[in-house]
């Protein structure tokens, strides 16, 4: 089984098959998204100390953080959608 990585920034990568959602972080809602993930243990930070600027939700019901804008990425995600 071949799994696509897609780029979030820094090193980090994601499976791209099990992205559910690339949104921006900061309406009152992805702030209480975030925040419950944390309180949960289900947020996994890849900011590596930088401002969060993109929230990404996994199917396992994973909150990643990146320091790249979600524009970034999801224009990531379309290239390696597109390719595949």
């Amino acid at each position: 089984m071949d799994q696509t990585l897609l780029n979030i920034g820094f090193g980090s990568t994601v499976v791209a098959d099990r992205v559910v959602a690339i949104v921006s972080p900061n309406s009152a809602p992805m702030k209480r998204l975030k925040d419950e993930a944390r309180d949960e243990r289900r947020l996994i930070d890849a900011t590596h100390g930088r401002r969060t600027r993109s929230i990404i939700i996994i199917d396992s019901n994973h909150v990643v953080l990146s320091a790249i804008q979600a524009e970034t990425i999801s224009q990531r995600y379309t290239a390696i959608k597109e390719s595949s």
